[in-house]
């Protein structure tokens, strides 16, 4: 790794990366204790082949996160510092893109409500743009896969704008026009809880969310999806429910992207795509990018279930079976809670989902690829990190180690050609799709 704080000057050149910082990714792996690395480090001679498969790709993330003190100090996208993203980390790893999200929590859907979280959307949204603005000759926004291919060509990294919870386009869909005039090429539903759109995977029911409440799309997020095929905008199926998956499959014409999702068949949860689903985005010819966050990767042990548990009595929450999440699953006997009381129960458990004690392996999450693949095909799988946004694992913990993960998937028989394609080859594919069904927009 650079050092911390190493402003990261000059044209990014993600031709070459010399061998030393290649080998040493292995030697800090070895030094690790056991506890912490539950796999064996990768070999060199691996590390170097996917170096030599890196420079040659295009390796995209497919989502991944800012903080909103982003872009200043230690967190200035130039520096080697603590977020799991910045250009230093990108350029370690030699990943030339990614899918950064602007994401705004899901809150009250009042009037109040919505015009905060467009004023934190704009506020994420010029975070990302300021990172061209300081670093033009680092970074650029793209807005065209062309683009894309353009920018990283010429050593400095992509920025692909996506839209992850609609509550910023509150009950106005119009407002979809000027995101996508901003930059925005990507666009999810729904986060943790309902909106005017779309029912969530997630639903928040312990601050009066209803399973079903839309059955799926609403009216409203139903006319969405068809403007957003107009516009070339990429639909993210992520985090919303199995009914609203279904319709919006119905209703697209162009393929769409699950930019952040799981197996549910190894975690059972309505946040993660069942085998029905997954082979329903394949049919559609769309992407699933495997999210490496911990709590999705691997279930939880039964000592951190019966944890979580003692929190969910200690507030009045139902117990769960599944504490990967810490909303209940059903309404049955669920109370509302304050939001103090809600954010202090969400506080508790999500340190218990955390732990790092609890800290899911980078083989763990590339036996989550491995499952995908074999159920929906190399041709309609991605990889997607989550970072800064509780994403990473260990020997995949931000950006600067991706070769890691290019690694294991050598190691384990992925050709070049695979690992291309799993490595944003496929999210491109589904991208100039979407632009291919676009409208021409009428001009002023």
């Amino acid at each position: 790794m650079l050092n911390s704080n190493t402003r990261f000057s000059g044209t990014a050149d993600f031709s070459r990366t010399s061998s030393l910082s290649v080998l040493a990714l292995a030697a800090m792996a070895l030094l690790l204790p056991p506890q912490v690395v539950a796999t064996e480090a990768p070999r060199p001679e691996l590390l170097q082949q996917a170096a030599e498969i890196h420079r040659n790709i295009i390796a995209l993330d497919n989502h991944l996160d800012i903080p909103f003190d982003y872009g200043a100090g230690e967190l200035d996208a130039a520096v080697d510092g603590p977020s799991q993203f910045d250009l230093p980390k990108a350029r370690e790893g030699l990943v030339k893109a990614g899918v950064i999200a602007i994401f705004v929590p899901q809150g009250p859907r009042t009037v109040a409500g919505t015009q905060d979280a467009r004023r934190k959307a704009t506020q994420k949204y010029e975070i990302l743009t300021a990172i061209e603005r300081r670093h033009p000759d680092l970074a650029a926004v793209v807005r065209s896969p062309a683009e894309l291919e353009r920018v990283a060509a010429a050593g400095k990294f992509a920025i692909v704008l996506s839209i992850l919870n609609g509550n910023v386009l509150g009950s106005d869909v119009d407002q979809l026009d000027a995101w996508y005039d901003k930059g925005v090429r990507l666009f999810g539903f729904t986060h943790g809880g309902n909106n005017d759109l779309a029912d969530s995977s997630r639903p928040n029911l312990l601050r009066g969310d209803k399973l079903g409440e839309h059955g799926g799309l609403s009216a409203l997020g139903k006319q969405l999806v068809t403007r957003l095929n107009d516009l070339g905008i990429v639909i993210d199926v992520s985090q919303i429910s199995p009914d609203a998956l279904a319709q919006v499959l119905s209703l697209t014409r162009a393929p769409v992207v699950a930019s952040h999702s799981n197996a549910r068949a190894i975690i059972d949860h309505p946040r993660n795509l069942s085998d029905e689903q997954l082979q329903s985005i394949q049919r559609n010819g769309g992407v699933v990018a495997v999210n490496a966050y911990s709590s999705w990767v691997r279930p939880l042990p039964p000592e951190a279930k019966r944890k979580a548990n003692e929190i969910r009595r200690k507030h009045g929450v139902p117990e769960e079976a599944n504490v990967a999440a810490s909303q209940p699953l059903t309404e049955a006997g669920v109370k509302l809670l304050s939001p103090e009381q809600f954010k202090a129960y969400n506080d508790e458990i999500h340190e218990v989902t955390g732990d790092p004690a609890y800290r899911a392996t980078l083989a763990e999450y590339v036996d989550q690829i491995d499952y995908v693949v074999k159920r929906i095909g190399i041709d309609h799988v991605g990889i997607s990190s989550d970072f800064n946004h509780g994403g990473g694992v260990i020997g995949w913990n931000n950006e600067g180690e991706s070769l890691n993960l290019t690694a294991e998937l050598l190691r384990r028989g992925y050709s070049r050609a695979d690992i291309a394609k799993l490595w944003g080859g496929n999210f491109l594919r589904v991208w100039k799709a979407a632009q291919a069904k676009a409208k021409p927009r009428p001009r002023a």
